[in-house]
């Protein structure tokens, strides 16, 4: 299915029946990077995914702001007619859900932030911006094997070859363009500041060795958030949604059915 708003096409997708959950991807990635989590909730829930501006099947795009990814999630659940909706994001889509819930909180009924960033430290910032630039002057390729190292364990890389290989080549396929100008919305936005105004119910997540999504950061999102919950998910790295799709997926279901 496909949404248009401001001339921006935003291509999504609908499954199951039940309350509403709107999925968002990470940077470089699409609505596909759900799929074997929303095959779990879709028994449940109307599982919506989209495919965020300059990603998969929605429009290219030159720049970016983080307010415009904002713009797709509404865009989506008008198109919809959704009022209210649960709220999942995946790295840059764990800062989108942040930012969302802040700009829309009546949207909004739980959320959850897996392997996401927040409140990060001048070392962290310092890292992501350098691979910012690195993407825009050298190019997607010049960051993909730093990227498999971030992302999966040596036991994952070691017994699915494949499924890596897959995701990293889908990586090296983004426009570079969009990617450049996505990748920047991720490394210099930070809802950190804010998220103790947030009070709907939370559920924070990742990796316990995830080096960009790091436990420190998690745990600050955790503090910050009054009643929030937080679950790290022992000796994973960043790329959860692949790795341990059946741990998340239950960890949703469990969040957002009780209450």
């Amino acid at each position: 299915m496909k949404v248009v708003r401001g001339g921006v096409e935003i291509n999504y997708l609908v499954e199951g029946a039940g309350p509403p959950v709107m999925l968002v991807h990470g940077v470089g990635a699409n609505l596909r990077s759900w799929d074997a989590i929303a095959a779990r909730l879709a028994p449940r829930f109307r599982v919506l995914r989209l495919d965020l501006r300059g990603h998969g099947r929605s429009s290219r795009i030159e720049t970016c702001r983080l307010e415009d990814f904002l713009d797709d999630v509404s865009a989506v659940l008008d198109a919809q007619g959704i009022a209210r909706t649960h709220l999942v994001g995946f790295s840059l889509g764990g800062m989108i859900a942040q930012a969302f819930v802040l700009a829309h909180p009546q949207r909004v009924d739980k959320v959850a932030f897996i392997s996401a960033v927040a409140g990060r430290t001048p070392e962290e910032r310092a890292g992501v911006m350098a691979r910012a630039r690195k993407v825009r002057e050298e190019g997607i390729a010049s960051v993909v094997a730093a990227a498999q190292d971030r992302w999966f364990t040596d036991a994952f890389v070691k017994a699915n070859p494949e499924i890596v290989r897959q995701r990293l080549e889908e990586l090296k396929a983004n426009d570079h363009r969009s990617y450049s100008a996505a990748y920047t919305v991720f490394a210099e936005g930070d809802v950190g500041p804010r998220l103790d105004q947030m009070r709907h119910p939370a559920l924070v997540v990742t990796g316990e060795h995830d080096v960009g999504s790091n436990t420190r950061m998690a745990r600050f999102m955790h503090e910050s958030i009054p009643g929030s919950r937080l679950h790290i998910l022992p000796g994973l790295k960043h790329s959860v949604l692949l790795e341990a799709p059946a741990a998340i997926a239950d960890l949703l279901i469990d969040f957002l059915s009780v209450g």
